[in-house]
């Protein structure tokens, strides 16, 4: 049976159903960017931050070679113009797990929030 809902609450409930989906994103995608960084001391793996707010999420990574680890830009000398990590990890990764996240994980969020009584 489907629920009802008068129209005087449905403002809330959107409300309600935005700010979930927000934190089930930014939860999901701090979990899978913590997951796929690449490892040699720990460092930039530990140094992820997320701050779900009301109706958006930051999440960030404020160590200096995060940029280079995560999307192959700005790379330092050293490592001689050439991208490389020991897991292999492929450049801009953070982006490919939002996209997949997106795809598949946001709309059964949305789903799941709508079945709930």
């Amino acid at each position: 049976m489907a629920r009802q809902i008068r129209i005087d609450q449905i403002a809330d409930l959107m409300e309600e159903e935005v700010q979930l989906v927000v934190k089930l994103t930014a939860l999901e995608w701090a979990k899978g960017v913590k997951e796929k960084t690449p490892v040699d001391t720990g460092r930039l793996r530990n140094a992820w931050q997320t701050n779900i707010g009301k109706f958006e999420a930051e999440i960030t990574n404020n160590v200096e070679y995060a940029e280079p680890v995560l999307y192959g830009n700005n790379l330092p000398p050293s490592w001689g113009g050439d991208y490389k990590t020991r897991q292999g990890t492929v450049p801009g990764f953070p982006d490919l797990i939002g996209k997949e996240i997106a795809v598949t994980r946001v709309p059964r969020f949305i789903a799941a929030f709508r079945r709930r009584n």
